[in-house]
C-alpha cells in the first residue's frame, strides 16, 4: 500500500474529516539529504474535522502526528499541514 493512501486512511479513521486532501511531494524533494530512492517520503495533507474545533493549532498537529506516529518514525520524512475545524 502506497504511504499516501496509508496517512489518508488512518485520518479518515482518527477524526471523520469533511475535507481531506494528501498529496506526495517526494519528486519535489529527489535528491536532498533525507529524501530515499523511490519517493513517499514528503507529504502535504489539508484536512478539516470537527474533532479539531476549539483546539489550538498546536493541539490540531500533535493530535496528527500521533495518528501518523508509525509513519513519522518511518517513511515520512516532512508532512506539511494544513488544518483546521
Amino acid at each position: 500500500m502506497l504511504v499516501k493512501d496509508i496517512i489518508e486512511r488512518k485520518l479518515k479513521a482518527a477524526f471523520s474529516p469533511q475535507v481531506i486532501e494528501v498529496v506526495d511531494e517526494s519528486h519535489m524533494h529527489a535528491g536532498h539529504s533525507g529524501a530515499p530512492e523511490g519517493g513517499q517520503s514528503h507529504f502535504a495533507v489539508k484536512i478539516r474535522a470537527t474533532a479539531f474545533e476549539g483546539k489550538s493549532r498546536v493541539a490540531q498537529q500533535r493530535a496528527i502526528y500521533g495518528a501518523l506516529k508509525e509513519e513519522m518514525a518511518g517513511p515520512i520524512h516532512a508532512l506539511s499541514l494544513d488544518v483546521g475545524g
